[in-house]
């Protein structure tokens, strides 16, 4: 949750303009984080500190910039230290007081930007309130700044990064945290435990262009002993820290550094990139990046690396194009998504499928005791939906949990599992925590991401890039598909080397072939599903309905329905309807059901005819030329036919495209529903 975003220039010379211009646009880029509030802190011409927050959208938070006439915006500033922020709030409600930045102080003499959940905040608060300082907000934040200005006040000699880190070490929680202070004019520290935080570097040097390693690589112990600082949580602190450094080619070189929740925030401006680890300490200052690493055991003397990458990513993947909203634009990316996952694995004249991620690791795999699928919200009903696919081709017991639920049972872990990680911006808190889990017991962690860096990827044995492209919706679409698919071609993989199953291999693999072709059609019924959606989007509740592959369906249909349109929605299987569901149904309730002629299509079609028999007028999502069908439902939604594993993938199209369109006519915002934010960072 919640979007940071820094920049800092140094003799890349900017008006105070550009920078509050730069500052709005990377809020903005990350917007789909957290809208519930928005903020920044800036230089003002005497170089104090100034902070404009405001509840709202970042909009909101601009206008009132460009409403000030004493910002002197003309002003050249050869270097410059700005951070903004946008909130989706867990500590107290959205408001100005509580948005970020957070202060130290009246005089804002430190101010930070936060992303997580400070687990200790109250005992620090504590501690803070009988040292005599007082608290304005109600957010776990700020406890953060006034720790700062509190070590601060007593050790004025220390560097911005030693600050920082001794207020890391006596953090609990997850959090990305970027700082700046009027203390130290030109220098940004940030630092990270379990939510992301990029670095992008933007410079005229060959050093970042050709993504080389950091220049300097050195290992320094450094001992520190704040007796007075560190007591305040009660241990004396000493560590050790690995030191790694990038400087630009000469000093008199201009650069830019950009720290970022996303990369999205900054692609426009550079594509290279770094991404700090669990427990870094970053320090820009001068036109130098300085990255040291807190160790809690004296004993790692593992040397600190860090490589800066060129991203793939475009600018123009994360703007809307002609559509209206981004969700809607990411529904009809699915034609090409479905191939980008597929491109380069999967030969269909030879029908082989290869997974360069796991591709060492499948002799292991198929070695294993059992299979464990574990994801949150879209992510855990893309792997509910491939169980039953998985169980068939690998003939290994497959178990789906939702990693919440999963780290609160406990669940018995062995060293000849091998567990699937499943999250598109492999940030997930829930599921990250589970990973680690699992991982603490010596089982085998594949992640299953759409973002290359992210902390699933580099903390799993192995894993596979669903390539789905940048999604920026808050409700998931186009990475939903993708993961299906990407399980599906693991469970090809397992079952390449069984003669009786090629038949069944051969028939997924053509299927396979012919997907992006069936999305295609199925998005051309656009206006028939905008027509259904005209006359159920004043309706109470909707239910949604169906069995075998395309019960994941309905849990992921019932979802969007409800994360968007904020219409209380059910996806039902319909084998339980006479177990309870069917006491609701009557003329007034609407019943979406989907029938498809796979091995449970009789049961479905019976389905519908309780529905009916209780005065139910089913809307029934069904395959094109299905006349029985057609003739008992009240309306109907046609898509093509696919071999059953794949059918689910199809079939959810229509109900995107139905939330989307009854959120449209109900009011709603459509990237950015309430109360929700993309990437759920927080427990």
């Amino acid at each position: 949750m919640c979007g940071i975003f820094a920049y800092i220039n140094y003799l890349e010379a900017r008006t105070r303009k550009e920078i509050l211009e730069t500052l709005i646009r990377g809020l903005q880029r990350l917007e789909y984080r957290g809208y519930d509030s928005a903020g920044l802190a800036f230089d003002d011409p005497n170089r104090d500190t100034v902070i404009i927050r405001r509840k709202g959208k970042v909009k909101v938070l601009e206008n009132e910039i460009w409403s000030r006439d004493n910002l002197t915006l003309d002003e050249k500033l050869p270097k410059h230290v700005g951070i903004a922020h946008t909130r989706w709030a867990t500590h107290g409600a959205p408001a100005a007081v509580n948005s970020h930045p957070q202060r130290s102080d009246d005089s804002n003499e430190f101010v930070v930007v936060h992303n997580g959940i400070i687990t200790n905040y109250k005992d620090i608060k504590q501690l803070l309130l009988k040292k005599g300082m007082s608290f304005e907000s109600e957010t776990d934040t700020e406890i953060i700044a006034k720790l700062v200005k509190h070590i601060h006040d007593h050790h004025q000699d220390i560097s911005f990064q030693d600050l920082v880190e001794q207020v890391a070490l006596q953090l609990e929680g997850a959090y990305a945290l970027v700082f700046k202070s009027s203390k130290y004019p030109g220098q940004c520290v940030a630092t990270r435990r379990g939510s992301p935080l990029l670095i992008g570097i933007k410079t005229k040097s060959s050093l970042a262009s050709n993504h080389v390693p950091v220049v300097f690589n050195k290992d320094k112990p450094r001992h520190t002993d704040l007796t007075n600082s560190s007591s305040l949580i009660g241990a004396k602190l000493q560590r050790t820290s690995s030191t790694t450094e990038f400087s630009p080619i000469s000093d008199t070189e201009d650069v830019e550094f950009f720290y970022a929740s996303d990369a999205s925030a900054f692609i426009e401006y550079t594509k290279q990139t770094l991404f700090l680890e669990d427990d870094d300490i970053a320090l820009i200052s001068d036109g130098r990046l300085t990255i040291h690493r807190v160790r809690r055991s004296l004993d790692d003397k593992s040397p600190l690396t860090r490589e800066i990458i060129t991203l793939k990513m475009e600018i123009q993947e994360i703007m809307k194009g002609n559509f209206s909203s981004f969700m809607q634009k990411e529904i009809f990316e699915q034609p090409e998504s479905v191939v980008n996952t597929m491109r380069g694995r999967v030969k269909f004249e030879t029908e082989t499928v290869v997974l360069g991620g796991i591709k060492d690791f499948i002799p292991e795999i198929k070695r294993c005791r059992r299979l464990i699928l574990i994801g949150c919200g879209t992510s855990y009903h893309s792997a509910f939906a491939t169980r039953q696919i998985l169980q068939e081709l690998t003939e290994i017991p497959v178990m789906v949990e939702i990693a919440s639920a999963f780290l609160d049972m406990k669940t018995p872990i062995f060293r000849d599992d091998v567990c699937f990680f499943i999250s598109q911006s492999g940030e997930t808190a829930d599921t990250l925590m589970a990973l680690r889990y699992c991982k603490e017991r010596g089982s085998l962690i594949v992640g299953v991401t759409n973002t290359v860096g992210s902390s699933i990827c580099r903390e799993s044995h192995c894993g596979i890039h669903i390539n789905a492209g940048p999604e920026i919706g808050v409700a998931s679409t186009k990475a939903y598909t993708s993961q299906i698919i990407s399980l599906v071609m693991f469970a090809l993989v397992m079952c390449e080397d069984r003669i009786s199953l090629r038949p069944r291999r051969s028939e997924i693999i053509q299927g396979l072939r012919t997907l992006p072709d069936q999305i295609q059609r199925v998005l051309k019924i656009d206006d028939e599903v905008k027509a259904l959606a005209e006359e159920l989007h004043t309706k109470k509740s909707i239910f949604i309905m169906g069995r075998g592959y395309n019960h994941a369906t309905c849990l992921e249909g019932a979802l969007k329905v409800e994360e968007l349109t904020y219409i209380p929605s059910k996806g039902v299987l319909a084998g339980e309807l006479k177990h309870g569901p069917l006491a609701v149904v009557d003329e007034a309730m609407p019943v979406i059901m989907i029938v498809t002629r796979d091995d449970v299509y009789t049961k479905c079609m019976n389905a519908v005819a309780q529905v009916k028999a209780r005065g139910g007028r089913p809307i029934v999502i069904c395959e094109e030329n299905d006349q029985e069908t057609t003739k008992i439902a009240y309306r109907t939604l046609k898509i093509p036919h696919s071999v059953d594993c794949l059918q689910g993938v199809v079939a959810v199209i229509p109900l995107q495209l139905l939330s989307y369109h009854i959120a449209v006519l109900r009011g709603c915002n459509v990237d950015c529903p309430r109360n929700l934010a993309k990437s759920v960072t927080v427990e």
